[in-house]
C-alpha cells in the first residue's frame, strides 16, 4: 500500500510536466515523429531532355530517359514519365514529361521538364505546363 502511495504522486507529477511542455512554442518541434523522403517516379532533368531530337527511336529516347512511368495499350506513341517527391517535412513536388511518337520516331514532348534556353529571359517565370517544339535536327 505505501508504494502505491509513493507512485501515485510521481505519476502526477511526470502527466503535469508533460502537459505543461506541450504548450510551450517550439518545444514541441522536437517530439515530431520522424517522416522519410518518398521519391516515386522517373526523374528526368532538363539536361535529359535537351538530349532529345525529332526522330530519335523509341529505344534511343529509353537510353536517355529510361523506362516509363506509364505506357497505355490505346496510345502506344505517348509515353508518361512522372516524379513525385514528398519531404518528410515540406510540398509534395510533382514533374511530368509526355513523350509523343510518330511512326516509332519523337516527334514531340510535352510537360514541365524543359530543356534549358540560354536565349530565353531567365527572370521571367516559367508556366506549369509547356508544349515543347524539337527543331530538326538539320538545324
Amino acid at each position: 500500500m505505501k508504494r502505491s502511495m509513493v507512485c501515485l504522486p510521481l505519476f502526477s507529477f511526470a502527466a503535469l510536466a508533460l502537459t505543461g511542455c506541450a504548450s510551450a512554442p517550439g518545444l514541441t518541434s522536437y517530439l515530431t515523429p520522424y517522416r522519410i523522403d518518398i521519391r516515386q517516379g522517373n526523374f528526368v532533368t532538363q539536361e535529359m531532355a535537351a538530349q532529345l531530337k525529332p526522330g530519335q527511336s523509341k529505344d534511343q529516347v529509353r537510353f536517355i530517359l529510361g523506362t516509363p512511368l506509364l505506357t497505355d495499350l490505346f496510345h502506344a506513341d505517348r509515353w508518361d514519365y512522372v516524379y513525385r517527391f514528398q519531404p518528410g517535412h515540406g510540398e509534395v513536388q510533382q514533374r511530368r514529361l509526355t513523350v509523343y511518337f510518330a511512326d516509332g520516331k519523337l516527334a514531340r514532348l510535352d510537360g514541365d521538364v524543359v530543356a534549358h534556353q540560354p536565349t530565353a529571359a531567365a527572370s521571367a517565370p516559367a508556366p506549369a505546363t509547356r508544349v515543347i517544339d524539337i527543331p530538326p535536327a538539320g538545324n
